[in-house]
């Protein structure tokens, strides 16, 4: 039986005692002391991992100066901070032994915008997409990129002074901050902006902490102005840390300490509010896409690239490209992409122009089109193709897969991953050929896999070793390839840190300054920070402070990891894999990838927060000597026992026992199970898949709730209940069935059978009934006017008007259908975690359908997540005796049988609007322009709606406990184009949606295969 696991890391008694205080004060944000909270935050996208004491998401400035304030009371002088955005630091920036402030959840305000005058002010917490999004219309953009820029904060931008693609021409986000709003470590705020040397001596005249910090940092800027113009690289990524030059302006005539707040890693002051400057929408993009015969050609042709005035020049490497085009978005961009005949492609620029006329871009774009042709034609430069666009999308489609490339290199296969330690370094550009050279022969001696891509108009590029960090030796190698790599970046006129931050890489400040700058560095750390409250270690310590700074050979997951027995890790990728990417806090609520995520704004509800929890998970149960393999093994006997000590420990659980296995669940019960990160997720990290095993052996210690007996029997009940729907109707349709269901069971709007049943219906439409034998004797050119319909138990008993649309539409297309009679397709089994049961269920299906499959007629089924059922979770589950049956959905049919049909005239309709299930277009993603060639090619037209998921997904939303989110997550992107678009012009292809849309915005949709019907 599972063990009670015990809570391993108890919050220090100080810190105890602090938080105890500051919940007495009129702090109105949230306080998060469970482990799992923490150890939500205790990773980043980097290789480390550091447990806090806790976790506070303030709502208003007030709340920062409580927390700050609170922690300087003498008693207090050992608390320590750490602000956080998105996460997405990859050395560790943000990582703290103290306490977590997360800016992200509730401070995300765009607090006034100003377009006469260009800029716009906003709250740290917001997302730098979601910033973006809102200016849009307005003609206007941020203009600092990353590549995490849909779940990236602004304050986080700030803290790292971060920059991507395009920084050439749009700088780095130090050059768009006109304003900071902040709060020191004693609580006292304070405002930056540039200010006249005048302003500054008033300031620097004051007495107490803000005159002691302008005094400092004035004098320690401009009496060492000549040493830190010598010392600084003249790079455009020129520094991420304390930027000692450019708190003045060139002239000398103005001081801004903002700059000096911008990319200091939260070490000096916590950025509640910024105000930036905002940059107008180029009217006229072009992107020229330029294919090497190898990557060094790449390398050395983008001084003549940057020549060319382009905004910016982006290179991939072939191990970047491969691995992209074995993920999702290869087929949003395969077009744009081609392969040259005969010759391999291993390098590839992304060039971009960008103007207001369109005559200035072609002009640039011609110009050097004329001079690739010639490359081309006398086979220089390694040149061996280009493409060119203006389309907006295709170029939005291009840098997607470009902006995936850190986590595609996720997902390579072994123990040993890319990582990122020495992933940002910065040379000057006509450098960077010799410099990666070189870096790559270091590499290559230690005999490392490593994927390439990045920058290179500004000389960064991307390097990420593949090392495999249970391995104390490999470990051992990332010391000293980065000891190596910052004396290679100071060789070719670098520096180690050109993008993402020093984080955990502070050790090499002292090297990189030298003794007299660092000394300034410590100067100003001292007097903003006295006491090295804020993110301790990074950076600089206090004059005063005999702390250390912090060390690439701080604790990192992978020792962690090395707990858990190899045999458990191999058995659970999808949760070992994650590597802290973060995609899964995509801020876009039209995005389907993790709808728990965005709906409770909790890490902890998210791929990577739940991946991370079961980590721990099987790591706590490693130390107690038990294997997760073997309880899988035990979760399914049965005995009185078992159920005596399960109802015991159930028991206990309600009055308080601490279990860790609890956090567990309780983040596990938020997923949706529906599929999107299997998918979107680079790395591939499949919760639904890990969810369920954790429930089947969670539940060999605890009580299963009502409500999951009954829904993984529902394949079961569904067709007993058939036999007398109008009786069944009636029973449920009432205010006392309701009230049982709901206190009871938990379970919510239970929905109504359908009336007529689908068997009344087919024998009334004179169907041929399934006969196996007779199909059997049937000859080939006879079995090929005949396609069989699958059936699910949702749109067969409670939507059945779609399956005898599909009878009938096959019908019309002069083919014979045939209905499968019904049998459980297990996906409700499975999302419950009944995993004998499943495996069951999909070994008798398995077996009739792969029968049906040697006849060679097509199969098909209207149920997105049920069809794929059978290809995911079947082949999981039976593996090799899956056998090789397919159940195709109805548009995979359909787009395969228009190629022998005639198109039709096109009828003047309104455009249909389409709601595509989000497993659907997740897994299938070109389900939406398949679904428009049917439409079309029929003379109709169809048009995709971007949505997220709806909030029901299967069961999820009809149980009690998930209401508010169920019903929030429609509101979120659902509700406003149901409630503006003609119900008889709407579509959606899940039963799960229609059911949704049916019981929040009292609209009946039908299915597409429904209104095709209507117009053949």
């Amino acid at each position: 039986m599972l063990p009670r696991l015990d809570f391993t890391d108890v919050i220090a008694p100080l810190y105890q005692q602090y938080l105890k205080a500051l919940k007495k004060t009129n702090f109105s944000g949230d306080i998060s002391c469970h482990y799992g909270s923490r150890l939500a935050v205790a990773t980043d996208n980097s290789v480390y991992q550091q447990l806090p004491q806790a976790v506070l998401h303030p709502k208003t400035v007030e709340d920062i100066k409580l927390i700050a304030a609170i922690s300087s009371q003498e008693k207090f002088n050992e608390i320590k901070f750490s602000a956080r955005g998105g996460g997405t630091g990859t050395n560790g920036q943000s990582l703290t032994p103290g306490i977590v402030i997360d800016l992200s959840k509730h401070m995300r305000k765009i607090l006034d915008v100003n377009v006469e005058q260009g800029w716009v002010k906003v709250q740290a917490g917001v997302v730098k997409d979601q910033l973006n999004e809102y200016l849009k219309p307005l003609g206007f953009f941020f203009s600092p990129d990353l590549s995490t820029s849909n779940r990236a904060t602004i304050g986080g931008m700030i803290n790292t002074d971060a920059s991507g693609q395009g920084s050439l021409v749009y700088g780095k986000t130090s050059d768009h901050v006109l304003a900071l709003r902040c709060v020191l470590a004693n609580g006292e705020e304070f405002s930056t902006k540039a200010k006249s040397l005048e302003e500054n001596k008033v300031l620097m005249a004051q007495s107490g902490t803000i005159g002691e910090i302008y005094k400092t940092a004035y004098n320690s800027c401009f009496d060492n102005r000549e040493k830190i113009k010598e010392k600084f690289p003249r790079l455009n990524r020129f520094l991420t840390g304390y930027d000692l030059e450019n708190v003045f302006d060139d002239e000398l005539t103005q001081f801004d300490l903002g700059r000096l707040i911008t990319g200091s890693e939260g070490s000096l002051a916590i950025v509640a509010e910024a105000k930036l400057n905002i940059t107008p929408i180029p009217k006229v993009r072009a992107l020229v896409n330029i294919k090497y015969d190898s990557f060094e050609s790449a390398l050395r042709h983008s001084p003549a690239l940057v020549n060319a005035k382009a905004l910016s020049v982006e290179t991939i490497d072939s191990r970047v490209l491969n691995l992209a085009k074995q993920d999702i978005v290869w087929h949003s961009i395969s077009d744009l992409i081609t392969e040259v005949d005969n010759q391999p492609m291993d390098g590839l620029n992304l060039v971009e122009f960008t103007g207001v006329e369109q005559d200035d871009v072609e002009q640039k774009i011609d110009a050097l089109t004329q001079t690739l042709q010639q490359n081309i034609d006398n086979k220089q430069l390694g040149v061996i193709g280009f493409q060119l666009t203006y389309d907006l999308a295709s170029i939005n489609r291009l840098y997607g897969m470009r902006k995936k490339a850190v986590g595609l290199l996720g997902n390579t296969q072994g123990q040993a991953k890319p990582l990122a330690f020495a992933e940002d370094t910065a040379v000057p550009p006509e450098n960077l050929a010799d410099f990666i050279l070189e870096f790559r022969d270091l590499l290559d001696g230690y005999h490392l896999d490593y994927g390439m891509f990045g920058h290179i108009d500004a000389g960064v590029l991307h390097v990420r070793p593949a090392l495999d960090m249970t391995d104390p030796e490999q470990e051992v190698t990332l010391r000293n390839i980065s000891d190596q790599v910052v004396a290679l970046t100071a060789k070719y006129g670098g520096l180690m840190w050109g993008e993402h931050g020093k984080g955990y890489r502070s050790e090499y400040g002292p090297q990189f300054f030298g003794d007299e700058l660092f000394h300034e560095l410590r100067r100003i750390k001292s007097a903003f920070d006295p006491l090295n409250k804020m993110n301790p270690g990074k950076i600089c310590t206090p004059l005063a402070s005999d702390e250390q700074l912090v060390s690439v050979d701080a604790k990192k997951r992978g020792a962690f990891d090395r707990e858990i027995p190899i045999t458990v890790r191999e058995s659970l990728p999808s949760v070992m894999n994650c590597n802290g990417n973060g995609l899964c806090f995509n801020f876009d609520s039209k995005s389907p990838m993790c709808p728990s995520s965005k709906i409770t704004g909790d890490r902890r509800h998210s791929p990577k927060g739940r991946a991370g929890l079961m980590r721990e998970w099987l790591r706590l149960l490693a130390n107690k000597g038990v294997d997760f393999n073997e309880l899988q093994r035990e979760a399914n006997l049965v005995s009185v026992k078992s159920l005596a000590l399960r109802t015991f420990n159930t028991l206990k659980g309600k009055i308080g026992a601490y279990d860790y296995s609890n956090e567990v669940m309780d983040a596990m019960s938020g997923c949706l199970a529906c599929k999107a990160c299997a998918s979107q997720c680079p790395v591939k990290v499949d919760v639904p898949d890990f969810k369920a095993q954790f429930a089947q052996v969670y539940y060999s210690r605890y009580l299963r709730p009502v409500k999951d007996h009954f829904v993984a029997q529902i394949e079961n009940l569904a067709p007993l209940m058939a036999k007398a729907p109008n009786l069944v109707n009636v029973s449920i349709d009432n205010p006392l069935f309701k009230s049982f269901s709901k206190h009871a069971l938990g379970y919510i709007d239970t929905p109504l059978l359908s009336v007529p049943t689908l068997k009344s219906q087919i024998k009334a439409q004179q169907f041929e009934t399934f006969d196996l034998a007779k199909l059997s004797a049937l000859t080939i050119d006879e079995r090929e006017q005949y396609v069989i319909v699958v059936q699910d138990p949702f749109t067969s008993y409670y939507d059945a008007n779609v399956v005898s649309d599909m009878m009938q539409l096959i019908a019309k297309l002069g083919l014979q259908p045939v209905l499968l009679p019904f049998m459980p397709n297990g996906k409700p089994q499975h999302v419950k975690g009944f995993l004998k049961e499943f495996a069951q269920t999909a070994k008798t299906a398995s077996e009739l359908l792969n029968q049906i499959h040697k006849l060679h007629i097509p199969m098909l089924g209207l149920d997105a997540s049920l069809v794929l059922c059978y290809r995911d979770e079947y082949n999981q589950i039976l593996g090799d005796n899956r056998g090789d049956f397919n159940v195709l959905l109805a548009h995979e049919w359909l787009t395969e049988l228009i190629k022998q049909v005639p198109s039709l005239e096109s009828k003047y309709l309104p455009v249909y609007q389409l709601f595509s299930h989000c497993t659907e277009k997740t897994a299938l993603p070109s389900s939406e322009g398949e679904w428009a060639g049917i439409f079309e090619h029929f003379g109709l037209k169809l048009s995709p709606v971007s949505v997220g998921c709806c909030g029901m997904a299967g069961t999820f939303g009809h149980e009690k406990q998930n209401q508010k989110n169920s019903k929030g997550l429609y509101d979120l992107s659902w509700q406003q184009p149901i409630d503006a678009g003609d119900t008889a012009y709407q579509l959606a292809t899940g039963f799960s949606c229609r059911s949704q849309v049916k019981r929040l915005g009292q609209k009946q949709l039908k299915h597409p295969v429904q209104a095709l019907l209507m117009h053949l």
